[in-house]
């Protein structure tokens, strides 16, 4: 029977503490970095001339809560203009996800598609590897227009912009990362008969795994600037629409409300997958 007070426990529990108390720590000085932004935030717009281009915290959050909540309250000592909510938020937060989501599923499977093919077939990458640096050169921003007249004014001209910007990111990390696999452990499963499938789910994958993960944190954000943008040049709804109608009337305090709620649904999202990567990463060594 094993004692659960040996000096090995006592030692690991020792070195786990530290670690505990400064994640409990940095979780309390990010939040105060937060608030000390939000302050000086509202202490500079108490000008008029500064909140015309800062605009102001509390009109901000006044803006995010009519958006998603339909109340209506009179005028008060903290809202001089009252609150009139109306809950419009809905519709156009369900497109830019929609777009968002497909972009992000859509040009993730195709990266990853694109990169094994490329990374396995030596011919192949070497025939296409101008091609393919010429369009990651070239600023995807520029192929909105022809996506709108491609694809017309609704959501699949926006996915396909955004499909553009997340698919390079996958495409080259999951290319490296077949390209990263280990010689030795390629040589000894050849020896011990594996194929070309068997290669593929226990060498291959495995190895591309991380370097997928790794991109897909950056596709997140990308899928919801393309889908954004795309928004921008021609759109009838949408979280960008709304942005695009406030700078139309300057006004900032909606501008910041939309960023703000981007913001929190791609930390949202990307915190989807770093869910799904601890899942799928258990047997990676330092994964928690």
């Amino acid at each position: 029977m094993s004692n659960s007070n040996s000096p090995q426990s006592s030692a690991a529990k020792a070195q786990s503490l530290p670690r505990t108390t400064f994640t409990s720590r940095l979780w309390v000085w990010q939040v105060l970095l937060a608030v000390l932004f939000i302050g000086i935030w509202n202490w500079a717009s108490q000008d008029q001339q500064w909140a015309f281009f800062l605009g102001q915290p509390l009109a901000v959050l006044i803006r995010v809560v009519e958006w998603f909540v339909p109340l209506t309250l009179e005028p008060n000592a903290w809202m001089t203009s009252g609150l009139h909510g109306t809950g419009e938020i809905y519709v156009h937060l369900g497109v830019t996800l929609l777009e968002t989501v497909l972009a992000f599923v859509i040009g993730t499977s195709l990266g990853l598609v694109a990169g094994l093919w490329l990374a396995l077939s030596p011919l192949a990458s070497a025939l296409l590897d101008p091609y393919i640096k010429a369009l990651n050169s070239m600023p995807r921003v520029i192929l909105a227009p022809i996506f709108c007249l491609w694809f017309g004014l609704g959501i699949w001209s926006k996915v396909a912009l955004a499909v553009t910007l997340v698919f390079f990111v996958v495409f080259f990390n999951v290319y490296q990362g077949i390209k990263e696999v280990n010689p030795v452990i390629l040589a000894n499963a050849k020896m011990l008969g594996a194929n070309a499938s068997d290669l593929l789910k226990t060498v291959y994958l495995p190895s591309a795994t991380s370097w997928v993960f790794s991109s897909l944190h950056s596709s997140v954000g990308l899928a919801f600037v393309g889908a954004v943008v795309g928004e921008y040049l021609g759109s009838a709804r949408g979280v960008g629409y709304l942005i695009l109608q406030a700078e139309g009337t300057f006004d900032v305090n909606t501008v910041f409300a939309g960023i703000v709620v981007l913001t929190v649904c791609a930390l949202l999202l990307d915190a989807v997958v770093g869910r799904i990567e601890r899942r799928l990463m258990r047997w990676q060594p330092g994964t928690p």
